[in-house]
């Protein structure tokens, strides 16, 4: 579908293309007391687009998503939707979809009156809703499961249902918080596609929590990392993995050893027990080549583990071995301090096996000192 299912009612407040508008927070600070929770954080969410805000417990994600959504007003700074000043709308007139991360379904209602409940909040006739929630679920792929009990849904259903209800008033805005954290591992991986294309079809700006970097990853078309109250970088995917702004970013974002390097332009040094290696590099837009110190991210996927000695090799031992399914993934402790997993096909070394380790082609990101 394009924009609202069959039956959804449409909605009036667009942009002048036709679709909705752009949700932006532009420097919004939250405190509570003398703590700051949310310090100056600025960002942009087009129509159609999938922003998912990532960070540990307490990076204040959450917060933000509710200074998004209404619920906390900002000390400071704005909240906009399509170029409109927005920041002192309570959050029922924002017309904006939540999908929570208990979903908050009611059990003592059947699928199609959970669905329908925000239209009935909005003075829409009976039958009307009931339409409008039926066509909801169709388009969710729960057509005909209007009369079931919610007690009967499995979680991913639950989770349907809930995107369902957020969907049938025709959202300026949709808002997720944590809305896969309570599935199992499987269905979880299903669910990632089934929500990236659900929210695609719909239109409307998307603003995603999580603290589940794979989530975000699967699901998003931008990551905004927070840690404590700040934002560390916006970006795609690719970016944050490839080109992480700061330390902090790399230590989050993937897998890696951050190790100090020698920075040359399109290439670092790393030196290692002596041994040194010129590294292709990937940096972040913006920062230029220093010839200085900076670090260099070693991924396991971007490592060769051998049990011969080369003359260009780092040399270290096997502290553990792990099996990951189609690889192993060994942890080496090389000198100078450092440690490095590396993924292999082969299961042949064994812990406290000398080996060598060598970078393969790369490039490899590279973060400013």
């Amino acid at each position: 579908m394009t924009g609202a299912p069959d039956g959804l009612a449409r909605s009036e407040n667009r942009d002048d293309k036709g679709g909705r508008g752009p949700l932006a927070l532009n420097g919004v600070t939250r405190r509570f007391g003398e703590f700051t929770a949310v310090d100056n954080v600025s960002f942009e969410v087009g129509p159609g687009e999938l922003l998912a805000l990532v960070g540990a417990s307490g990076s204040g994600k959450t917060t933000t998503l509710r200074m998004a959504a209404g619920y906390e007003a900002p000390d400071s700074g704005t909240v906009t939707l399509g170029g409109k000043d927005i920041t002192r709308v309570p959050p029922e007139r924002r017309g904006f979809g939540m999908v929570f991360q208990h979903y908050a379904l009611f059990p003592h209602m059947p699928v199609e009156d959970n669905v329908a409940f925000g239209l009935e909040a909005r003075g829409v006739s009976k039958v009307d809703r009931l339409v409008k929630a039926r066509a909801a679920l169709a388009s969710v792929g729960l057509e005909g499961a209007g009369g079931r009990p919610i007690q009967s849904l499995s979680g991913g259903e639950q989770q349907r249902v809930a995107l369902a209800r957020a969907l049938v008033i025709e959202p300026q805005a949709l808002l997720l918080d944590e809305p896969l954290s309570n599935l199992d591992p499987t269905l979880r991986h299903a669910m990632r596609d089934d929500l990236r294309a659900m929210l695609r079809r719909v239109g409307v700006p998307a603003l995603f929590v999580t603290h589940d970097q794979e989530d975000a990853f699967a699901v998003a078309d931008r990551i905004a990392l927070l840690k404590k109250g700040k934002l560390l970088q916006v970006g795609t995917p690719e970016e944050l993995y490839n080109a992480p702004l700061s330390r902090e970013v790399a230590a989050f974002i993937g897998r890696g050893s951050i190790v100090p390097a020698i920075d040359k332009g399109s290439t670092a040094t790393v030196t290692i027990g002596g041994v040194a290696r010129d590294l292709n590099v990937t940096r972040p837009k913006g920062v230029a080549p220093h010839l200085e110190t900076a670090f260099v991210v070693l991924r396991p996927d971007a490592l060769e583990l051998s049990r011969s000695a080369g003359v260009l090799a780092w040399r270290g031992r096997i502290a553990n071995r792990r099996f990951a399914g189609g690889v192993i993934v060994y942890r080496v402790q090389l000198a100078d301090g450092i440690s490095v997993d590396v993924e292999s096909l082969s299961g042949e070394a064994h812990e406290d096996d000398n080996v060598s380790i060598s970078p393969l082609k790369g490039p490899f990101p590279l973060v400013p000192a």
